[in-house]
């Protein structure tokens, strides 16, 4: 893919993200657009883009581990009985260009290719907007449809055997830091489940990371959207995602489409649970 400049998000007359939509990545980490640096109104980055640990997660953005056996999230792909293998199987999300490019936000237009064949079409819509004096929420959603000609299903190392590695879809990825971010997370109707532990694999209506001055809210905005699981790391590295294949494959008839949107909080300071909930529900419904 050819590079191109940044797309440039800005929210409350400032600049909040850049967005990357051919990247000079190489092959094994499954090239594809992503946002990064992504900041707080303060200005302090809550993205990571090839960090040591995993050099292929790319800032914030849509990556799936399995579609049909190829593999649009970069590194080694986990596969039953042998664990990580190193495959050439990597697929890319080609960026086709824009339908709607503004200050506030932009609709894209991809195709996610492996091995010279088109699998998927994806329309890609984000949106960045103010919340208060130290909060904005990015609103991003994607609909990929099956363009195949033959059915097909997304998958995780989880659905293949690796148990608690559902991760695929909608990834975040923030910096690592000194010591690890708390995690917490909404309740339905009680005061939520705490730490990473707790909050892994859960269905909730949002979840939370909150570093050294800085929280992420992470919310699904649809029905759909909130029955997906979440994925979340923060000791051995902090991301969040949410899990379009957490018990099994899901499945992607020819011409089907499957559609998903996260509204992500981006905060400075340090939010409790209920300063989270307020957010979210200005951010949701806004």
């Amino acid at each position: 893919m050819t590079p191109e400049p940044p797309t440039v998000l800005r929210c409350a007359g400032r600049a909040v993200a850049r967005y990357t939509a051919r990247p000079a990545t190489a092959p094994d980490r499954s090239p594809r657009p992503y946002l990064h640096p992504v900041t707080t109104l303060a200005g302090r980055p809550v993205t990571e883009t090839v960090p040591e640990d995993h050099p292929h997660h790319l800032g914030a953005g849509v990556a799936v581990p399995d579609v049909e056996g190829r593999n649009f999230w970069g590194g080694r792909t986990f596969v039953r009985d042998r664990g990580p293998v190193a495959l050439d199987n990597h697929g890319v999300q080609r960026h086709d260009g824009f339908t709607r490019c503004g200050p506030d936000g932009f609709a894209e237009e991809l195709t996610w290719t492996a091995g010279g064949e088109p699998l998927l079409r994806e329309h890609r819509t984000v949106a960045a907007t103010a919340l208060t004096g130290t909060a904005w929420a990015l609103d991003l959603a994607f609909s990929l449809t099956n363009v195949s000609g033959r059915d097909l299903s997304i998958g995780s190392p989880a659905t293949n055997g690796r148990p608690g590695a559902a991760y695929g879809g909608f990834f975040w990825r923030a910096p690592k830091e000194a010591a690890a971010p708390a995690v917490f997370a909404s309740g339905g109707g009680g005061p939520g489940p705490d730490g990473e532990e707790a909050v892994h694999g859960t269905r909730a209506d949002w979840v939370a990371l909150a570093g050294e001055g800085w929280t992420l809210v992470f919310a699904g905005a649809t029905a759909r959207t909130r029955d997906d699981p979440w994925f979340v790391r923060a000791a051995e590295y902090p991301g969040v995602g949410s899990s379009l294949a957490h018990d099994e494959r899901l499945p992607m008839p020819a011409g089907g489409t499957v559609v998903r949107r996260v509204v992500t909080v981006v905060a400075d300071g340090r939010l409790d649970r209920d300063g989270a909930a307020a957010l979210v529900r200005q951010a949701v419904t806004s």
